[in-house]
């Protein structure tokens, strides 16, 4: 009896936290092994070590979340004929894995650039006027969520001084060109917009400009198509980005070189012609006679 409350109770508090997307997965046609990651909730003196580390103060939100959870790790996969094909994942890094986005050490070298180089003033599209974060030490950025591996979501703390506490923090999202794009200014937003997303491959680049890969709108067309529009991603004149393909210059062969022109014979008179032909076919019969 213990063990079976213990399961309604584990899948009760699976529905709360996931705002009943398990359920809604489990009934799409398709979705196979819906995976959640049941954690402990993280302790009061670990975010508090956090806090001293990185001379950041947590938003309220995300103290709470951990208090709940020390993270989240949901997944789940899709019928592909026949065999099941990994599709949706949220990932909400734990205490411990909220840690500074530095560089890797492969680009430590001495004439390689850094990401404090790859500033730029003017700020992206895709920002809508947020001030952009910094590489350098006027932000301090921590990977909230890996995407995986198809870019990073972060939690932002900007214009920091040393020394000084940071308090305010917004959710940013680097992509792999390394541009920020602006996602939300709490982290429970953040939180809804993954959950409402289904943790679908790249659902935050439609919060970029050039928005997901074909391949991903078609995840999103099949399993979210409510609030899916193919449409979305439009350039300030109200086209698509798409491609022009100009089939005279595309199909067109490689020019072939032009070929040399033969020397004409130099004419001869109309007499001088006829008499060497004469002489010619005279030659020819006098040989025949002998």
């Amino acid at each position: 009896m213990e063990d079976v409350k213990d399961e309604k109770t584990l899948k009760g508090f699976s529905e709360r936290l996931t705002l009943g997307v398990t359920r809604i997965l489990e009934h799409l046609p398709g979705v196979l092994d819906v995976r959640f990651v049941e954690r402990e909730p993280a302790e009061k003196r670990s975010l508090l070590s956090w806090e001293q580390k990185n001379c950041c103060v947590l938003p309220d939100d995300l103290r709470d979340f951990y208090l709940t959870t020390d993270g989240f790790t949901l997944t789940w996969n899709a019928k592909l004929e026949s065999k099941p094909a990994p599709v949706g994942c949220m990932v909400i890094n734990s205490v411990a894995k909220l840690r500074l986005l530095t560089e890797s050490n492969i680009y430590s070298l001495p004439s390689a650039p850094t990401l404090a180089d790859l500033d730029f003033e003017d700020a992206f599209e895709g920002s809508e006027g947020h001030e952009e974060p910094h590489f350098d030490s006027r932000s301090r950025i921590f990977e909230l969520d890996p995407c995986g591996g198809n870019g990073r979501a972060c939690l932002v703390y900007k214009d920091c001084s040393p020394g000084e506490v940071a308090q305010q923090s917004e959710i940013w999202f680097l992509d792999r060109s390394l541009y920020w794009h602006f996602l939300t200014s709490s982290f429970t937003a953040y939180y809804r917009l993954m959950l409402t997303n289904l943790g679908l491959p790249e659902w935050q680049y439609t919060f970029t400009p050039y928005g997901p890969s074909p391949q991903a709108k078609q995840w999103a067309s099949l399993y979210q198509p409510l609030t899916f529009h193919a449409d979305r991603h439009l350039d300030p004149a109200g086209e698509p980005f798409v491609n022009v393909l100009d089939p005279a210059k595309a199909f067109r062969g490689k020019a072939k070189p032009a070929a040399p022109k033969k020397k004409q014979p130099a004419q001869t008179p109309a007499t001088g012609g006829a008499a060497a032909k004469g002489q010619g076919s005279t030659g020819r019969q006098s040989v025949n006679k002998r």
